[in-house]
């Protein structure tokens, strides 16, 4: 079964090649020419030394010689070629997986990034597709020259003195045994390797994005306390990795030199015995420095070998998640009319059990181009409810529709445009106030960028900055206050212009003059949509056309604000302990 899966990882891997097979084609050219240029070169100085006291030869000797020069000069120059076009491919392969994995990861739901860590995900775009481009690039070229100077240089060797060859390559099976043995054990430490350094990136990135939640509670020891755990993790690994490297690099050169040995060895036994001439000692002697570079490359290659399996497998492994939420095969695009909305016992859990339910046969009707609220607890299922229009999360029963469309049968892309979110916790861009805005609209210009600041109220603030809407807005907008951004979201929201709009807790955890603000510029945006609110400020839905309490995943009650009021139930209790 490992080894079914390995082969089938190796195809995968090899088809990555194929925009570039000729420059693939170049560079095995490449080392096909190294290999012969490096086994004709002792073959040559065989000859020369054959000459040596030969009257009239020296001609031959310098022309001989030159020839070798030659070999020296084309294999400097194979060298260069392959050394860039080679190094250039495995660039071009990483570029297209590192591609491929960032589409992919465009493509897959929010629960495969509710269950992975961003640190992981970064260390397998990054670390991972190195580890793979340097395989891409060595891998082939090295065992290509391993193969072809070893099998080339034995051939001429057995031309040459049959005992003798024989005699050199016994240490060859033992080296070959050796590095398989090894090859898996080192295969498990990269794997290890590869696994601490994710840990590492999850600990460090939570620590660095929290640094002000970190300081304010003086919780410095305590990071450092569980960075520490995991660099000696790291430490750990590597340390055992290198342990075993040690081991595989120690027994290795014990058997170069005992290469040397039973060859100078076996050389001066069948010289003793008339068998062999000093001048065929010496192309042997030659021959082992040809063939134990090769063998070095193979050390080489079961190295970076074991690094990009174990790093591809991690590429794999992404590449065959497949997305939870995908279009049907007919579906089509949304075309909002009027925007009504309905739920019709929709359920939704975030795993198989049932005590998670977060959604239990909710029946909601948000008429098109009305102001609904959603209102309750925490936990009572109002952010999800709205998540499960947009599909960012599959329901598990019932339906949800759009002007009597259900939106399973619409492209998510539609859906989504279709749709405008301005949320409590407003992701910003690492960028400039212009690039934030034109998430909403790519090509708006720089009069609708101004125009849809005025609208959020926040235009004056801009005009105020140095560099206006070229302002960086710091990495999560830390260079904003929490209304700044806030209104920020809904001028970039103005600029998408939606037909339904949703409203999820973003004046929480903000001032009343903030709050105020942003009231007033939803309240511009909502006009002629149909707006959906949630929040637990109950004074900023009083002026909804209708309110929908919502009790562990269901409608308990609805009505105006004054209806609600009269009833006397949860909504009159929540609204009392405002």
């Amino acid at each position: 079964m490992e080894r079914n899966k390995e082969k089938g990882l190796f195809s995968k891997f090899i088809s990555y090649y194929k925009p570039y097979k000729w420059w693939f084609v170049l560079d095995m050219a490449m080392a096909t020419l190294s290999s012969v240029l490096s086994i004709i070169s002792p073959i040559i100085v065989r000859k020369v030394l054959s000459l040596i006291g030969v009257e009239g030869a020296i001609k031959n000797i310098v022309m001989l010689l030159s020839l070798v020069f030659a070999c020296y000069a084309l294999s400097s120059l194979c060298s260069y070629i392959r050394i860039k076009w080679g190094h250039y491919l495995g660039v071009w392969i990483e570029n297209d997986m590192r591609s491929e994995l960032f589409n992919h990861l465009q493509k897959l739901s929010f629960s495969y990034f509710d269950r992975h860590k961003t640190g992981d995900i970064m260390s397998r775009i990054s670390n991972d597709l190195f580890n793979i481009a340097e395989v891409a690039h060595h891998g082939p070229e090295d065992v290509v020259i391993s193969i072809l100077t070893i099998i080339g240089a034995y051939i001429l060797m057995f031309i040459i003195n049959a005992p003798m060859a024989i005699i050199s390559i016994i240490p060859l099976p033992i080296m070959a045994v050796y590095g398989i043995v090894f090859n898996r054990k080192l295969k498990n430490r990269n794997r290890a390797i590869r696994k601490s350094i994710s840990e590492i990136n999850v600990t460090a990135e939570n620590s660095i994005q929290g640094i002000r939640e970190v300081k304010s509670f003086s919780q410095e020891s305590f990071q450092e306390k569980k960075f520490s755990s995991s660099n000696e993790k790291l430490k750990s690994s590597r340390e055992k990795m290198y342990s075993s490297m040690a081991q595989y690099h120690a027994g290795m050169e014990f058997m170069r030199q005992l290469y040397y040995f039973i060859t100078i060895a076996g050389g001066i036994y069948l010289i003793a015995t008339g068998k062999m001439g000093v001048a065929d000692l010496t192309t042997f002697i030659l021959y082992v420095s040809v063939v134990l570079p090769p063998i070095d490359r193979l050390i080489n290659f079961t190295e970076q070998f074991t690094q990009g399996i174990a790093s591809f497998e991690r590429f794999e492994e992404i590449m065959e998640t497949s997305p939870d939420i995908v279009d049907s095969p007919n579906a089509k695009d949304l075309v909002v009319t009027k925007g009504d909305v309905d739920y019709k016992d929709v359920s939704f859990s975030y795993s198989d059990g049932e005590e998670e339910i977060v959604i239990d046969n909710l029946n909601l009707h948000i008429p098109g181009g009305k102001k609904i609220a959603l209102v309750g607890e925490s936990g009572a299922g109002k952010t999800t409810t709205v998540s499960l229009l947009a599909r960012f999360y599959e329901r598990s029963g019932g339906s949800i529709t759009i002007d009597g469309i259900d939106i399973n049968s619409v492209t998510q892309e539609s859906l989504h445009r279709s749709i405008g979110f301005v949320q409590q916790n407003i992701f910003l861009f690492d960028a400039s106030i212009r690039e934030n805005l034109r998430y909403g609209k790519p090509n708006a210009s720089d009069d609708e960028l101004w125009l849809a600041l005025e609208k959020a109220n926040l235009s004056d603030f801009v005009r105020s900055l140095p560099d206006g809407l070229d302002t960086q807005v710091g990495e999560h907008g830390t260079r904003l206050s929490g209304g700044q951004k806030q209104r920020l979201s809904i001028a970039r929201v103005f600029l998408k212009n939606p037909p339904i709009l949703v409203f999820d807790e973003a004046t929480s955890s903000l001032d009343t003059e903030s709050e105020t603000l942003i009231s007033s510029a939803f309240n511009t945006l909502s006009k002629g949509r149909t707006s959906i609110i949630i929040a637990h400020r109950l004074s900023t839905v009083i002026d909804s056309d209708m309110i929908f309490v919502l009790d562990k995943g269901r409608v308990v009650e609805s009505g105006t604000h004054e209806e609600l009021i009269n009833k006397k139930g949860l909504y009159y209790k929540l609204y009392s302990l405002k």
